[in-house]
């Protein structure tokens, strides 16, 4: 291999590595949004719909999880939903261990957003 070659090729090595670096950065964190929101989604349907189908409640008729009951409930923002779905309240257990570490904030977040669109999909 001449020696000229052999420049080429250590450059393109050294301008590659940097690119991926920096494209892995870029990339990565839209991924992680996704997976969030997918994530908060999915703690939700495992663990609170069995109760809170489509924001609503099958137990308690005025504790759901609509605008209007979260707000007269102080539940008006994402980390006081995450505070009851950590710790429970009332005959509601807290679910810590279920949810895991920040799940109860994924989840939380992901209600918040439902009931901002007031459960209805899509």
């Amino acid at each position: 291999m001449s020696t000229l070659q052999r420049i080429i090729e250590v450059i393109g090595r050294l301008i590659v590595l940097p690119l991926l670096i920096l494209l892995i950065i870029l990339v990565l964190p839209l991924h992680s949004y996704s997976l969030t929101e997918e994530s908060g989604e999915a703690l939700f349907e495992m663990n609170c719909s069995g109760c809170h189908v489509n924001g609503g409640n099958i137990i308690r008729r005025s504790k759901t999880l609509r605008i209007k009951d979260l707000k007269r409930n102080e539940l008006d923002n994402p980390a006081a939903i995450a505070r009851v779905a950590r710790d429970g309240v009332g005959i509601m257990s807290g679910y810590e261990e279920v949810l895991g570490k920040g799940g109860d904030e994924l989840v939380a977040n992901w209600i918040w957003e439902q009931a901002q669109k007031a459960w209805i999909q899509g």
